[in-house]
């Protein structure tokens, strides 16, 4: 499945960040738009739907917060279960995949310096 993946920044500081317009306008099964940097980090929206491929992050921990749905977190060895406010971050170095068996709206934050695909 192509994966559409923005990493320009949507928003600068003192900007009203609108994810709600940009999940609703998306209509991809799966897709992530950068909204902010903050600090060293930036904060992304996802809306997924089918399964991304195994990676790691050799440097960097990734946060997936579920805003809405739910998402399949796979490891090596254990899935779990998200639901809309939860979360989980992965440590860098761990190979991992998300899955979604509808329609889930996530938020990701981690270091301005990761690759989405991974490394």
């Amino acid at each position: 499945m192509p994966y559409d993946i923005n990493t320009d920044v949507k928003y600068g500081p003192l900007e009203v960040v609108d994810a709600g317009a940009l999940v609703e306008a998306n209509q991809e099964p799966w897709w992530n738009q950068s909204l902010c940097i903050v600090n060293d980090s930036v904060a992304r929206i996802g809306v997924f739907h089918g399964e991304f491929h195994w990676h790691k992050h050799d440097k960097e921990d990734e946060l997936f917060f579920v805003l809405e749905g739910t998402l399949l977190l796979d490891l090596e060895g254990v899935t779990h279960e998200l639901g809309p406010r939860q979360g989980m971050v992965v440590p860098k170095g761990v190979l991992h995949r998300t899955r979604a068996r509808e329609r889930t709206v996530v938020l990701m934050v981690e270091p301005a310096t990761v690759v989405p695909t991974g490394d």
